[in-house]
Protein backbone atom coordinates (compact mmCIF):
# COMPACT_ATOMS: atom_id res chain seq x y z
CA UNK A 1 0.00 0.00 0.00
CA UNK A 2 2.79 2.39 0.92
CA UNK A 3 4.61 1.69 -2.35
CA UNK A 4 1.50 2.39 -4.48
CA UNK A 5 0.83 5.62 -2.58
CA UNK A 6 4.41 6.76 -3.17
CA UNK A 7 4.17 5.84 -6.86
CA UNK A 8 0.91 7.77 -7.19
CA UNK A 9 2.48 10.77 -5.45
CA UNK A 10 5.52 10.82 -7.78
CA UNK A 11 3.37 10.27 -10.86
CA UNK A 12 1.13 13.19 -9.84
CA UNK A 13 4.16 15.41 -9.15
CA UNK A 14 5.65 14.53 -12.53
CA UNK A 15 2.38 15.37 -14.29
CA UNK A 16 2.19 18.75 -12.53
CA UNK A 17 5.80 19.56 -13.45
CA UNK A 18 5.26 18.56 -17.07
CA UNK A 19 2.10 20.67 -17.30
CA UNK A 20 4.01 23.67 -15.98
CA UNK A 21 6.75 23.19 -18.57
CA UNK A 22 4.29 23.07 -21.43
CA UNK A 23 2.85 26.52 -20.64
CA UNK A 24 2.97 28.68 -23.75
CA UNK A 25 2.02 32.30 -24.22
CA UNK A 26 -1.01 32.54 -26.48
CA UNK A 27 -1.30 35.18 -29.19
CA UNK A 28 -4.04 37.74 -28.92
CA UNK A 29 -6.22 38.45 -31.97
CA UNK A 30 -4.02 40.89 -33.92
CA UNK A 31 -6.81 42.03 -36.24
CA UNK A 32 -9.13 42.84 -33.34
CA UNK A 33 -6.34 44.69 -31.48
CA UNK A 34 -5.50 46.72 -34.60
CA UNK A 35 -9.16 47.59 -35.14
CA UNK A 36 -9.47 48.77 -31.54
CA UNK A 37 -6.37 50.95 -32.05
CA UNK A 38 -7.85 52.47 -35.22
CA UNK A 39 -11.16 53.14 -33.49
CA UNK A 40 -9.36 54.95 -30.67
CA UNK A 41 -7.36 57.03 -33.16
CA UNK A 42 -10.57 58.08 -34.87
CA UNK A 43 -12.35 58.66 -31.55
CA UNK A 44 -9.67 61.19 -30.65
CA UNK A 45 -10.48 63.39 -33.64
CA UNK A 46 -13.60 65.16 -34.66
CA UNK A 47 -15.08 64.36 -38.07
CA UNK A 48 -17.16 67.33 -39.17
CA UNK A 49 -17.87 66.03 -42.71
CA UNK A 50 -17.07 69.30 -44.51
CA UNK A 51 -20.06 71.05 -42.94
CA UNK A 52 -18.06 73.88 -41.42
CA UNK A 53 -14.40 74.95 -41.32
CA UNK A 54 -12.01 72.33 -40.02
CA UNK A 55 -11.20 72.68 -36.31
CA UNK A 56 -8.53 70.09 -35.50
CA UNK A 57 -10.80 67.56 -37.13
CA UNK A 58 -10.30 65.38 -40.16
CA UNK A 59 -12.74 65.49 -43.03
CA UNK A 60 -13.82 61.99 -43.94
CA UNK A 61 -13.20 62.86 -47.59
CA UNK A 62 -9.60 63.99 -47.05
CA UNK A 63 -7.04 61.23 -47.53
CA UNK A 64 -5.16 59.71 -44.64
CA UNK A 65 -1.81 58.03 -45.28
CA UNK A 66 -0.69 55.00 -43.28
CA UNK A 67 3.00 54.21 -42.73
CA UNK A 68 4.46 50.87 -41.64
CA UNK A 69 5.08 50.74 -37.90
CA UNK A 70 8.76 50.70 -37.02
CA UNK A 71 10.91 49.09 -34.34
CA UNK A 72 11.51 51.64 -31.56
CA UNK A 73 15.09 50.37 -31.18
CA UNK A 74 15.87 50.85 -34.88
CA UNK A 75 13.61 53.42 -36.49
CA UNK A 76 14.64 52.41 -39.99
CA UNK A 77 13.51 48.82 -39.44
CA UNK A 78 10.08 47.28 -39.60
CA UNK A 79 8.90 43.68 -39.66
CA UNK A 80 5.96 41.61 -40.76
CA UNK A 81 4.37 42.62 -37.45
CA UNK A 82 4.85 46.36 -38.10
CA UNK A 83 3.55 46.12 -41.65
CA UNK A 84 0.51 44.01 -40.67
CA UNK A 85 -0.52 46.33 -37.85
CA UNK A 86 -0.35 49.32 -40.24
CA UNK A 87 -2.32 47.44 -42.91
CA UNK A 88 -5.04 46.46 -40.45
CA UNK A 89 -5.32 49.95 -38.94
CA UNK A 90 -5.57 51.43 -42.45
CA UNK A 91 -8.23 48.88 -43.33
CA UNK A 92 -10.30 49.76 -40.27
CA UNK A 93 -10.04 53.50 -40.94
CA UNK A 94 -11.32 52.86 -44.48
CA UNK A 95 -14.16 50.74 -43.07
CA UNK A 96 -15.14 53.73 -40.94
CA UNK A 97 -15.65 55.83 -44.07
CA UNK A 98 -12.35 57.68 -44.27
CA UNK A 99 -10.36 57.91 -47.48
CA UNK A 100 -7.13 55.95 -46.98
CA UNK A 101 -4.32 56.14 -49.53
CA UNK A 102 -2.69 52.77 -50.23
CA UNK A 103 1.02 53.32 -50.15
CA UNK A 104 4.09 51.62 -48.86
CA UNK A 105 6.40 54.22 -47.37
CA UNK A 106 10.13 53.74 -47.59
CA UNK A 107 11.84 53.38 -44.22
CA UNK A 108 13.53 56.78 -44.50
CA UNK A 109 10.30 58.71 -45.02
CA UNK A 110 9.03 58.81 -41.43
CA UNK A 111 11.32 58.73 -38.45
CA UNK A 112 11.47 59.61 -34.79
CA UNK A 113 14.28 61.75 -33.47
CA UNK A 114 16.06 59.69 -30.82
CA UNK A 115 17.14 62.58 -28.58
CA UNK A 116 13.70 64.10 -28.09
CA UNK A 117 11.34 61.33 -29.07
CA UNK A 118 9.46 63.79 -31.29
CA UNK A 119 7.80 62.61 -34.43
CA UNK A 120 9.22 64.31 -37.49
CA UNK A 121 7.83 64.14 -41.00
CA UNK A 122 10.33 64.39 -43.83
CA UNK A 123 10.04 66.75 -46.79
CA UNK A 124 9.26 63.73 -48.98
CA UNK A 125 6.23 62.83 -46.84
CA UNK A 126 5.03 66.44 -46.94
CA UNK A 127 5.29 66.35 -50.75
CA UNK A 128 3.37 63.05 -50.90
CA UNK A 129 0.75 64.52 -48.57
CA UNK A 130 0.35 67.55 -50.83
CA UNK A 131 0.05 65.35 -53.93
CA UNK A 132 -2.83 63.43 -52.35
CA UNK A 133 -4.24 66.36 -50.35
CA UNK A 134 -3.67 64.18 -47.28
CA UNK A 135 -4.60 65.78 -44.04
CA UNK A 136 -3.03 63.24 -41.71
CA UNK A 137 -0.77 60.20 -41.50
CA UNK A 138 -0.92 57.20 -39.17
CA UNK A 139 2.51 56.31 -37.81
CA UNK A 140 3.57 53.93 -35.10
CA UNK A 141 6.33 52.21 -33.21
CA UNK A 142 6.61 48.89 -31.42
CA UNK A 143 9.06 47.44 -28.92
CA UNK A 144 9.30 43.83 -27.90
CA UNK A 145 10.23 42.50 -24.48
CA UNK A 146 10.49 38.81 -23.61
CA UNK A 147 6.75 38.12 -23.55
CA UNK A 148 5.04 41.38 -24.59
CA UNK A 149 5.19 43.73 -27.57
CA UNK A 150 4.29 47.35 -26.80
CA UNK A 151 2.70 49.36 -29.61
CA UNK A 152 2.13 53.11 -30.00
CA UNK A 153 -0.06 54.41 -32.82
CA UNK A 154 -0.42 58.13 -33.66
CA UNK A 155 -2.55 60.10 -36.07
CA UNK A 156 -0.47 63.13 -37.05
CA UNK A 157 -1.54 66.22 -38.98
CA UNK A 158 0.80 66.52 -41.98
CA UNK A 159 0.90 70.30 -42.23
CA UNK A 160 2.49 70.89 -38.82
CA UNK A 161 3.25 67.43 -37.30
CA UNK A 162 0.73 67.93 -34.48
CA UNK A 163 -0.45 64.66 -32.94
CA UNK A 164 -4.24 64.63 -33.28
CA UNK A 165 -4.72 61.40 -31.37
CA UNK A 166 -2.69 58.46 -30.08
CA UNK A 167 -3.20 55.03 -28.63
CA UNK A 168 -0.85 52.74 -26.69
CA UNK A 169 -1.42 49.03 -26.22
CA UNK A 170 0.41 45.77 -25.61
CA UNK A 171 0.11 42.25 -26.93
CA UNK A 172 1.46 38.95 -25.63
CA UNK A 173 4.19 37.42 -27.78
CA UNK A 174 2.90 34.01 -28.73
CA UNK A 175 4.27 31.84 -31.52
CA UNK A 176 2.62 33.83 -34.35
CA UNK A 177 3.64 37.25 -33.03
CA UNK A 178 7.18 36.02 -32.38
CA UNK A 179 7.41 34.83 -35.97
CA UNK A 180 6.18 38.19 -37.31
CA UNK A 181 8.69 40.11 -35.16
CA UNK A 182 11.67 38.15 -36.52
CA UNK A 183 14.10 39.96 -38.76
CA UNK A 184 13.95 38.83 -42.35
CA UNK A 185 17.26 38.36 -44.14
Amino acid sequence: MRKSTLTLFYTSLLCILMAGCSYAVKDKDLVKSSYVAADYLLKGIKDIHNLKPRQNGVYSRQPILVASFVNIDNLQQSSTFGRMVAEQIGSRIAQRGYKVIEMKLRTSTVFVQKQTGELLLSRELREISLQHDAYAVVVGTYGASKEIVYVTAKLVRTEDSVILSSYDYRLPIGADTKQMLRKRR
